[in-house]
């Protein structure tokens, strides 16, 4: 049964071939063609093909509409895949690699099955289509306004969109199911294997640990094989977190600050940090003034309480020194001289008070303009941003840099250090 979506696009629904006995040789025949399509990408990708080769073919006609993979193995219905071209296999298996990668079917938690394994197409297609792997499946999802977004946020702009999205529409351009193990895929229930073995695979807590170990220790693997150059951008940050332990954005910025001279105690000159607990504290001595530059982007969502949050943790972390001075100030398409003001030990306690301008476009390379003018050549700039620039993102060889991006857990910037913005649980 063949029907046309809202793109014109002919789709066949795939659930009918559920159940249709598929005569050996077909299977064969299958078989046969998936193990070519892997072969391809070893010689082709040879990221997706050290992955997709661990991954055990198995027959699923009596379950499967279309493909599914549970990390371990590639389920697929012979009827579905019998007549696709080799280059669309290559293109499918793939397709289950990244689900695999991204870890997509634990990653799911209390979100609406079907419109989580929308999103995740949408995230998986895009990849696919960067990197060349085969060719994409003409039902395929994919949206390019949805390219460097993550699973969750385009589930989040599907759901906020949802009264103007044909859903059952989205549903038909589905490649695949996700085995979650969190109950309805979308197609059926997780958990129903017979007691022949067949059926959909039903896995503990304990295998889906032990499943998810196994894939980042396969990734890191094919990784180094492939190289960095042959990744999609989304691996790329996977093994960065995998690799390197992520610190909250207020413990990153304290310990960039902290990083810029060295430190010692002294009793000369008590903490501020302690006189709200009736307690005297030993302030930091330095060699030198600490110089810090904080820049506000007015242009994106920067919201009260947001600001609020990011002031008290500047001046929280500020508090510590005995010798600062902190340049603050905002911008959008230029920086704001008139609101910008330096802060010291001596005025500190006005930074909460401090208004930002703006609300404009966005120029990141305004604020290095602005420091060459006004002769400011900070020990550590800290610039907070939704992290769109309308240009470039400034001047990586001016200062040391560090951007803290909120709104997205995505965006990396080219240069310094990037951070993710969460509000506090005080402030929230």
């Amino acid at each position: 049964m063949a029907k046309t979506n809202s793109k014109g696009t002919t789709t066949t629904k795939a659930k009918n071939y559920v159940g249709v006995k598929t005569k050996p040789e077909v299977d064969a025949l299958v078989r046969e063609k998936l193990v070519t399509a892997r072969i391809a990408l070893l010689l082709k990708a040879p990221f997706f093909g050290n992955l997709a080769t661990r991954l055990q073919l198995i027959n699923a006609d009596d379950w499967c509409p279309t493909a599914a993979t549970d990390g371990r193995k590639f389920y697929y219905n012979s009827e579905f895949l019998k007549k696709m071209p080799a280059k669309q296999l290559e293109f499918l298996m793939g397709h289950e690699v990244l689900h695999c990668v991204y870890d997509h079917m634990g990653r799911r938690g209390e979100r609406d099955p079907q419109l989580w394994n929308i999103a995740d197409d949408y995230c998986v297609n895009q990849d696919l289509l960067d990197q060349r792997i085969g060719e994409k499946i003409p039902v395929g999802l994919y949206e390019p306004k949805y390219r460097g977004w993550s699973a969750e946020e385009v589930y989040d702009d599907l759901e906020k969109n949802a009264e103007k999205i044909d859903i059952d529409d989205l549903v038909d351009q589905l490649l695949d199911e996700h085995l979650d193990g969190n109950g309805d895929s979308g197609e059926g229930e997780d958990g129903d294997e017979k007691k022949d073995g067949k059926g959909r695979p039903k896995l503990s807590e304990e295998e889906k640990k032990q499943i998810r170990d196994e894939i980042k220790e396969a990734v890191m693997t094919a990784a180094q094989t492939a190289g960095a150059g042959n990744l999609p951008s989304g691996v790329k940050r996977m093994i960065k977190d995998l690799t390197t332990p992520q610190l909250d954005w207020r413990a990153l910025l304290q310990q960039q600050i902290q990083s810029t001279l060295r430190t010692d105690y002294t009793w000369a000159r008590a903490s501020r940090k302690g006189w709200d607990m009736d307690a005297i504290m030993p302030g930091s001595d330095f060699d030198k003034e600490i110089d810090i530059c904080v820049a506000i982007d007015t242009s994106g969502s920067m919201s009260d309480t947001m600001l609020k949050d990011i002031l008290s943790e500047v001046k929280g972390i500020m508090e510590s020194y005995t010798s600062f001075r902190l340049h603050l100030w905002s911008f959008d398409t230029d920086v704001y001289p008139e609101g910008a003001k330096v802060f010291t030990a001596d005025n500190l306690d006005e930074i909460m008070d401090w208004e930002p301008l703006g609300g404009g476009g966005t120029d990141f390379e305004a604020n290095w303009k602005y420091m060459r003018e006004n002769d400011i050549q900070p020990k550590k700039f800290i610039m907070f941003t939704d992290g769109y620039p309308f240009g470039s993102w400034g001047e990586p060889d001016y200062c040391d840099t560090m951007f803290v991006i909120h709104g997205s857990t995505t965006i990396e910037a080219p240069f310094g250090i990037t951070t993710y913005y969460e509000l506090s649980k005080e402030t929230a």
